[in-house]
């Protein structure tokens, strides 16, 4: 921020800023999501519970998806037996994403306070899937984790550690700030990933440190990943301390946390990507879908009135087709 900027101007939203700490050889990320995310939100009215951990996925799909160069998508998916059954979120190369959850609005009205049920109390049991998919199966890759009870967070270290083997940290917040406007929804999440250069460094996790002096910590551990390091365990302590609402503050631009983190050691950021949400539904699309279904299938889809009208999960637009055109059209394309 300029030095005469004024003090509790609104930081840059919808924005992913990519960074570097060389005296600690981490690389990282820091996503801030405003009025997009307020959008999907808002579009669907959902239930509060529900709109915060899709806010987290959002959150940490757009963080993980600026990495792919300019073209390709990431997708993060869950199937899982909570009140929440089904989280979707698309990050579309280079710059826009959407998202939609299933939800059980009757298990979420019996629950005693809904409001407080944690991230994983919410999804339940299943599973967790990411995949980047570059637009070749060559270049399609899927990792899967366990969804037991733990919080996105944890399972964002799941997959790393298990599917690409790199010690990561994450961090995510959601919640509702004040505007001008009123409430709004706002997301922000961090990832720090340990990348030394150094192949002595590289190869500590797999030394034994031998006998340790009494009292002194012996850093390759399981609460450390694996890693004997100094500078991976001053990472890990550092992101410990990152409180939500510095993740939400509005007036908090992402380069000033870093400094609030990083400024014994010093942190190089770089080019901000920006993003905003986008839907990849078109009627093409929509009757490429009703082509792939059994024609009893489409026949049952059709109103009283005799309409056919499919709505997009993601945006809420509302498709509407002529059966016996339908049918034509379908014909015609086989």
């Amino acid at each position: 921020m300029a030095e005469n900027d004024p003090i509790g101007a609104p930081a840059p939203d919808d924005r992913v800023l990519p960074f570097a700490v060389p005296a600690l050889d981490i690389r990282g990320r820091v996503v801030r999501l405003g009025a997009s995310l307020d959008q999907i939100l808002e579009r669907h009215r959902y239930p509060e519970p529900v709109a915060r951990v899709l806010g987290e996925a959002a959150a940490l799909t757009v963080m993980l998806g600026t990495t792919l160069k300019s073209e390709g998508r990431f997708q993060l998916q869950t199937k899982s037996d909570g009140p929440i059954s089904m989280l979707v979120v698309d990050f579309n190369a280079p710059d826009n994403y959407r998202a939609m959850a299933h939800y059980d609005a009757d298990r979420l009205a019996q629950a005693i306070d809904a409001d407080a049920l944690s991230t994983g109390e919410l999804l339940g049991r299943g599973h967790l899937a990411m995949t980047v998919d570059q637009g070749s199966e060559a270049t399609r890759y899927q990792g899967v984790v366990a969804l037991d009870g733990q919080s996105l967070e944890e399972a964002g270290h799941q997959y790393f550690r298990q599917s690409e083997q790199i010690p990561s940290r994450i961090r995510l917040g959601v919640g509702t700030v004040l505007t001008g406007g009123g409430l709004a929804w706002r997301a922000g999440g961090l990832i720090v990933q340990f990348m030394p250069n150094s192949p002595d460094r590289m190869r500590a996790a797999d030394l034994h440190p031998g006998d340790a002096p009494e009292g002194h910590e012996i850093l390759a551990s399981e609460d450390n990943d694996g890693i004997a390091d100094d500078a991976w365990a001053e990472t890990r302590s550092l992101v410990g301390t990152i409180e939500d609402h510095e993740l939400l503050d509005p007036t908090l631009e992402s380069e000033r946390l870093l400094y609030r983190l990083f400024h014994e050691r010093g942190a190089h950021v770089f080019e901000p990507v920006l993003v905003h949400d986008a839907c990849r539904c078109s009627r093409e699309r929509v009757l490429g879908m009703l082509r792939g279904f059994p024609p009893e299938d489409r026949k049952a889809m059709i109103a009283d009135d005799g309409s056919l009208a499919v709505t997009c999960e993601f945006c809420s637009r509302r498709y509407g087709f002529d059966p016996a055109e339908v049918e034509a059209e379908i014909s015609a394309g086989e």
